[in-house]
């Protein structure tokens, strides 16, 4: 809900005329469709399609890189076609417009972690890095893996029900390698896009030797904490 309501707050301010769907949106079915309910990810699709169908609009934007690519990239193969950008597309393509509107809440350091289906799935790595490099007081820096050599967190294709599996395969959560690796970076934020992260990397956090002053918090909320909603 705090991503979402930050969304809303950058969209009001940038006057965009937006709408939610609210109950009438479903799953977007991706995590189903990994997992191998390929006939339950078919019928979230048609359900959706069927929502979407009802009213009249120029794109989609979403927070969550799991519905962008299946909103891309699979519904299209069941006949539904809608265009789609995800959130941070869409801001870093009006962040002019934006950038006198912000504010400084003090220094702060700030790492990035690219989502799989986000990166790696659909090439967005800019888009990102150009909100956050554009919020006063962000000293911005990379971690060892990042863009298309960046780590998954470990929630996609059905792992954020799957720990077990990694724990019994690798011995360590890839969300917990992910965390060390903000942590050698003195990073006091850890900025995601996509929401499997943060209950991930918090939880992993709690594990992770240095990690217990580091924030976990989606790029939306960074922006929005920045806006000067009087301007």
């Amino acid at each position: 809900q705090l991503t979402t309501k930050a969304m809303a707050k950058i969209l009001h301010i940038l006057g965009v005329d937006f709408a939610i769907l609210g109950p009438e949106e479903s799953s977007d079915g991706d995590s189903q469709r990994l997992a191998g309910e390929r006939g339950l990810f078919e019928m979230l699709a048609e359900k959706n399609g069927k929502a979407f169908g009802k009213y009249e609009f120029n794109e989609i934007i979403t927070s969550d890189p799991h519905s962008y690519n299946a909103i891309k990239n699979e519904y299209p193969k069941l006949g539904i076609n809608y265009p789609v950008q995800h959130f941070t597309e869409f801001v870093a393509a009006r962040i002019e417009e934006i950038k006198p509107k912000l504010k400084d809440n003090g220094e702060v350091r700030v790492t990035y972690h690219d989502p799989c289906y986000l990166g790696r799935a659909n090439g967005v790595y800019d888009a990102p890095r150009t909100i956050l490099e554009a919020i006063p007081g962000v000293e911005f820096v990379e971690m060892s893996h990042s863009r298309s050599n960046s780590l998954c967190c470990g929630g996609g294709g059905g792992g954020m029900w799957l720990d077990g599996f990694q724990w019994e395969k690798a011995h360590v959560r890839l969300s917990e390698w992910r965390i060390k690796e903000a942590v050698d970076v003195n990073a006091d934020i850890l900025a995601v896009s996509c929401p499997y992260e943060p209950p991930r990397f918090e939880d992993a956090a709690k594990m992770v030797e240095g990690a217990s002053r580091l924030v976990v918090k989606d790029i939306a909320e960074l922006l929005a904490e920045s806006l000067e909603v009087d301007k």
